[in-house]
């Protein structure tokens, strides 16, 4: 039996919800391997999503700074070099990680399999299936590093408490807490808001609705702010929102990095699909396969038009529309009412 590593470093550069998918991965690592250190590679900003896995620790990149460009990346091999690592994990697979991977060849680092023909068959049309999940590819690359990590019931981190700061901000009354993270990066990815508006004022009657975004958001949420609909978009940390997300009953998301900080803190998600699917591999970790709302493909039979969203015929920005508000509210209260499996 070969020798496990002592030292294991972990590339996952971007983007938020990437790297959020990483957690619960490393979580299960941590626990079935307790004596193996793990150093993550990735921005500064990701840095709170690491905060309580044991033996993990963060190296923030300076991509913009003393880590840019090829000779930024020479630097930043030396200097992880000098934290002792002996095994290298990339979860990006991108030009920046692999030009990295070169000054670290004597490692033999191992990459992911990202699948892109795969994808690339799913939104040409030619398939039609559920390809392995984004959780399943990175425990792969475990796998091949000789440190497999076994399928067990996941754990997740407690609630955590609130400061002063956010308890003003989000209230103290004792109605259950519903997150709504109604933006993405593309439009053909986001509920269309007038809908999402209706579903925030019925929610609001019953449960209390906290408003997540970001800073360009902020302003457009606050308008819809009331005694039972808090926006919290650009007021806190990332500290802080994921300590308000660990206290939520559910999540409403879109597919989107907030469904996966969600789902990393153990809370219920409910995710809305426009022009992704989740055949693709992106859906939120442990969660019930019911717990999602997808775009009509039978109006819109080309979903999905791409992996990312960016890419759609005219007219698919608007598949959203097919998900009605009842639904929405339907399922959220359903999810509430029902524990997880």
């Amino acid at each position: 039996m070969s020798k496990l590593p002592n030292h294991i470093l972990v590339i996952r550069l971007s983007a938020m919800g990437d790297v959020a998918m990483t957690v619960p991965v490393l979580r299960a690592f941590t626990e079935q391997y307790p004596d193996i250190k793990i150093t993550v590679l990735t921005r500064e900003f990701f840095k709170p999503f690491f905060r309580d896995l044991e033996n993990v620790s963060v190296f923030a990149a300076d991509l913009k700074g003393k880590h840019k460009g090829f000779f930024g990346l020479f630097e930043l091999s030396k200097e992880l070099r000098m934290l002792g690592i002996d095994a290298v994990a990339d979860l990006h697979n991108v030009l920046r990680s692999k030009i990295l991977k070169l000054f670290l060849l004597d490692l033999k680092p191992i990459q992911i399999d990202k699948g892109r023909a795969e994808k690339k068959a799913l939104v040409s049309g030619k398939i039609f299936e559920q390809l392995k999940t984004t959780h399943q590819r990175y425990r792969d690359v475990f796998h091949k590093l000789g440190v497999p990590i076994k399928e067990t019931k996941p754990s997740f981190p407690e609630r955590s408490e609130l400061n002063t700061k956010t308890l003003e901000i989000v209230g103290t009354n004792t109605r259950k807490w519903i997150g709504i993270a109604p933006f993405a990066a593309h439009k053909s990815k986001m509920y269309p808001l007038p809908s999402m508006e209706e579903v925030i004022e019925e929610l609001s009657k019953e449960y209390t609705v906290l408003l997540f975004g970001g800073k360009d958001d902020a302003e457009y949420l606050s308008e819809i702010e009331n005694e039972h609909v808090r926006n919290i978009a650009g007021k806190l940390s990332l500290d802080e929102e994921l300590d308000v997300i660990s206290n939520l009953d559910v999540m409403v998301s879109m597919d989107s990095g907030n469904a996966h900080m969600a789902a990393m803190m153990g809370i219920k998600v409910l995710t809305l699909w426009g022009v992704t699917h989740p055949f693709a591999g992106f859906y939120p970790f442990n969660q019930d396969a019911d717990f999602s709302l997808l775009a009509d493909r039978a109006k819109f039979p080309k979903i999905p038009t791409s992996i990312y969203g960016n890419k759609f015929p005219e007219g698919y920005e608007d598949c959203m529309i097919t998900i009605r508000p009842e639904a929405v509210i339907e399922k959220v209260k359903y999810i509430i009412k029902n524990p997880t499996p």
